[in-house]
């Protein structure tokens, strides 16, 4: 068996260094890399930053002045017989948006650009909620009707916008598929590090990947995905209403405490940001680009503003003005980064193991980025008694950032692949894809003690690709979104009818649907 998985993970080395070059691009030629500062950010970056300047400006800095409308349409309660309530939709959202990233991108940013990349970590938030304000406009506007669903996204506003051309819709669509398929067997692999630290801890042993606890896991993990994706969109959303918010609450929680016990290190932290953020030298030894692109780059990897990867979620919701979702989605960057990021940075900031006043030798635990996270944990607990107990909650927290973020690319898959097909076959195909194949696969390979690095080099391929294709229809968009804020300002949210800002959707339409209140 270990050597199928070697001869798969070989025959995809060649995708490995053309990965590294689109998403490193042009900060791999020298000439380019010794320019101050802006040689550190790669052109995917300097898009994504650019794209979020340009519409914060554009849209009159909307992240700000509909930050309060977004949190009272959150609260509201809204039943309707075709889609999900918007706090469903953000809820779904977030499912993919809080995932290992803001641990594992969190920590490593800290670790590689030191406390100062926290700053433009907040930085990169704020102008992003402005792209994901945008995103979820255009994937509103051109949502459509399937059933008591809506479906839409980046494969649907990418025809419309690129000219009403269908072959862009179903190469976006193809696009997004593979990326989500090839991005599920890594997301396992996070499920298994997270439980297995949970048995660990709890048996006081380190279990073998070929124990009895690891076919568990595995068993667990391939019957409670499989039940969940095929039941559709209702049953996610039933799902990651639940686990959203209790994941969140429970976490935010935990390090919230954790911040309070060790209250006396947060002018300490406070200190350290800033001043990495803005002199020279950061804490870790780094200059001052690598803690600013640092980052950005984690801040935007983490709430995927601009990639068009959660805008599926977007389109699900029934509203009564597309800008609606959009201050709802733009809410999702704020929470993902500004809150949930921001408390993995308090943990490892705080704790500082780096400098071995915690007596930990950074070098043996600086290339696990969980390790490094937990033992900042551990480090900040006080006394010995709760370290166990801490350890296995904040596992368990890991978890279901994965397990959410799972689920979410299989119904993300499958709503992009309604673009394609909206035939019963070809659905399930996808969910059976997700759920039968690249969820036993990536259980198998950990079980195999194997991680296939070359082969989860395919999703960060494609996903420089969506990015690639998003950023520049939403520039060339953005002219339909301005016009759809200005429609929601002049008439104080009113039920959108498309044609009034000159242009033709299936489902805003002058007779559309009649909603249930």
């Amino acid at each position: 068996m270990n050597e199928v998985f070697e001869s798969i993970n070989s025959f995809f080395e060649f995708i490995v260094p053309i990965a590294d070059f689109l998403w490193d691009f042009p900060t791999n030629y020298d000439w380019y890399a010794s320019i101050p500062i802006l040689g550190k950010f790669t052109f995917a970056i300097l898009l994504l930053v650019g794209c979020g300047i340009y519409l914060t400006f554009k849209t009159g800095f909307v992240q700000c002045t509909r930050f309060s409308r977004g949190v009272r349409i959150l609260m509201e309660k809204k039943a309707s017989d075709t889609g999900v309530s918007p706090l469903a939709a953000f809820l779904l959202s977030s499912a993919m948006r809080v995932g290992p990233g803001n641990i594992m991108g969190v920590t490593g940013a800290i670790s590689v650009g030191g406390p100062g990349a926290v700053f433009w970590m907040w930085v990169s938030a704020f102008f992003g909620m402005a792209t994901a304000f945008a995103e979820a406009v255009l994937a509103q506007i051109f949502k459509e009707k399937k059933g008591d669903e809506f479906v839409g996204g980046l494969p649907f506003y990418g025809k419309k916008v690129y000219g009403d051309k269908r072959w862009v819709g179903v190469l976006l669509s193809w696009i997004f598929i593979i990326y989500a398929l090839f991005s599920i067997p890594g997301q396992t692999f996070h499920m298994f590090t997270a439980l297995g630290s949970v048995a660990d801890t709890l048996a006081g042993t380190t279990f073998d990947r070929q124990s009895v606890v690891y076919y568990a896991i595995a068993i667990f993990l391939v019957i409670s995905v499989a039940m969940t994706v095929f039941g559709g969109l209702r049953r996610v959303t039933a799902v990651t209403d639940l686990l959203v918010p209790l994941m969140a609450v429970i976490y935010t929680g935990i390090i919230f405490i954790l911040i309070l016990i060790n209250f006396p290190l947060i002018p300490y932290f406070f200190k350290a940001v800033f001043a990495g953020a803005f002199t020279l030298d950061a804490i870790f030894g780094g200059a001052f680009g690598v803690a600013l692109s640092q980052g950005i780059k984690r801040g935007l990897m983490s709430n995927e503003a601009g990639q068009g990867t959660i805008t599926m979620a977007a389109a699900v919701a029934d509203n009564d003005h597309p800008c609606e979702q959009g201050f709802v989605q733009s809410l999702g960057v704020f929470l993902d980064t500004i809150v949930i990021c921001t408390m993995t940075a308090f943990m490892v900031v705080m704790a500082h193991v780096w400098t071995g006043d915690a007596g930990v030798a950074w070098e043996s635990i600086s290339s696990s980025k969980l390790t490094v996270y937990l033992t900042s944990i551990q480090h900040l607990v006080p006394g010995t008694s709760m370290d166990a107990a801490i350890k296995m909650i904040v596992s368990l927290c890991y978890a279901l950032f994965a397990f959410t973020t799972l689920i979410g690319l299989i119904l993300f898959a499958e709503i992009s692949g309604n673009f394609i097909s909206r035939g019963k076959s070809f659905i399930t195909g996808i969910r059976a894809a997700g759920a039968l194949f690249f969820v036993p696969f990536g259980a198998l390979t950990v079980l195999a003690g194997l991680e296939l690095g070359n082969l989860w080099y395919i999703s960060d391929f494609v996903n420089i690709m969506v990015v690639y294709a998003n950023v520049p229809i939403l520039i060339m968009g953005s002219g339909i979104i301005i016009k759809t804020l200005e429609h929601y300002n002049r008439t104080n949210g009113a039920r959108f009818i498309s044609q009034e800002i000159g242009i033709e959707t299936e489902y805003w339409t002058g007779n559309a649907r009649t909603k249930a209140k």
